[in-house]
């Protein structure tokens, strides 16, 4: 007797996927094969020979051991990160005070599902990163935005008064932001850490965190959170090596913070989640860590020039609006029709993202040339 569920016609399967997500297209910008990518502020200068070598070389040695599980607590990483905190921005801390996972959003994704979740409240201010209400859905926590000023800056009054009507365990602060390239000043950073110490979160203060994913862009005399962490005890300060190491590929982020928060961090974290290879790679790309933040400097200097001369530009008969930025992308606009913008860019080989509040577009900072490509194309798309 034939099954009467055997049918030539496939039928449509129905899954049971929670009800927030449904309709929810996953998170990603275009990846498309144009000769001038700027969407996804990745370092335009790849590893010398030399780091690849030295990488290939550590990559090789792991791999005669990957019959193994990797040290899950990874205690070399995390002093030889230790070690670059210091040299970079001054402050020492100690390996136990380092947390690393694969990319600076398994990082959030990890301090999140430790101090955020069900009946609790993480707080951020946009326009930023696009992540973060991401990070809450997935830790069924509950999101609140607050604002930015016009120029995108925080205020503090503002940012504190969020933080005592919400009570949010986690308050993220982003600095450099994204998408603006804002730079928080410390001022700020202390209210808000201040503020989130009087959070009652059963019984315990608020955490804040600030991600300085584009830390080393920051121009001169801008410091880094880092700076506050012996003063504030409830203080995260998230990086990535994706930026200005030049490793987007490996997916290495990290951060700084009390041992008993890293330790809390530990009890969320998936078995042996940092791979052998991972790790290799991570410590390889540390050892020349001189020579792959060598082109920060010149990132900088380009990204100024390029502030300056969207600055000097016209649309419509009226200046370009462009964000101050510390960061290795800039933010400007406004177009009535970004999205012609855009795609008049892409025609022409050149890929920005289409991002930020209504009218704005980001331009990742590349090469010489393809800065000059990306002022051509512009140029004859917008009429400038």
């Amino acid at each position: 007797m034939a099954n009467p569920r055997n049918t030539d016609t496939p039928r449509a399967l129905r899954l049971p996927v929670r009800p927030e997500l449904a309709g929810i297209e996953p998170y990603g910008a275009p990846q498309l094969d144009v000769p001038v990518l700027l969407n996804v502020n990745e370092n335009p200068y790849g590893p010398s020979q030399a780091v690849v070598a030295s990488i290939a070389s550590a990559v090789a040695d792991a791999a005669a051991g990957l019959n193994r599980y990797p040290d899950r607590d990874f205690l070399g990483l995390r002093g030889d990160l230790a070690d670059y905190l210091a040299r970079e921005s001054g402050v020492r801390v100690e390996a136990e005070q380092v947390w690393a996972a694969n990319g600076s959003n398994e990082v959030m994704l990890h301090l999140l599902q430790a101090f955020a979740g069900p009946g609790r409240t993480v707080v951020s201010f946009a326009p930023t990163y696009s992540m973060y209400p991401e990070y809450a859905r997935d830790t069924h926590s509950e999101y609140v935005v607050g604002r930015r000023e016009a120029d995108f800056t925080l205020d503090p009054g503002h940012a504190t008064a969020v933080v005592a009507e919400h009570q949010p365990s986690v308050t993220i602060l982003t600095s450099p932001n994204n998408p603006t390239g804002t730079a928080l000043s410390v001022d700020t950073i202390v209210a808000v850490c201040e503020a989130a110490l009087e959070v009652d979160v059963d019984g315990a203060p608020g955490i804040v965190v600030v991600d300085e994913a584009y830390g080393e862009f920051r121009r001169e005399g801008v410091p880094s959170a880092l700076e506050l962490l012996e003063r504030f005890p409830n203080l995260v300060v998230s990086r990535t090596m994706s930026k200005a190491f030049a490793l987007a590929g490996a997916r290495l982020g990290y951060l700084a913070a009390r041992r008993e928060i890293v330790d809390a961090l530990r009890v969320v974290r998936l078995p042996y989640h940092l791979s052998a290879v991972t790790q290799a790679t991570a410590r390889a790309a540390l050892s020349h860590a001189d020579e792959l933040l060598g082109q920060v400097a010149a990132l900088r200097a380009e990204r100024d020039r390029t502030v300056e001369w969207l600055r000097a530009q016209t649309h419509d008969g009226r200046p370009l609006d462009v964000a101050d930025s510390d960061s290795n992308f800039v933010l400007f606009g406004r177009f009535a029709d970004r999205h012609a913008i855009w795609q008049g860019l892409l025609d022409r080989g050149v890929l920005i993202r289409e991002t930020g509040p209504e009218g704005w577009l980001r331009v990742s900072i590349g090469t010489r040339e393809e800065m000059v490509a990306f002022k051509d194309a512009l140029v004859e798309v917008a009429g400038l």
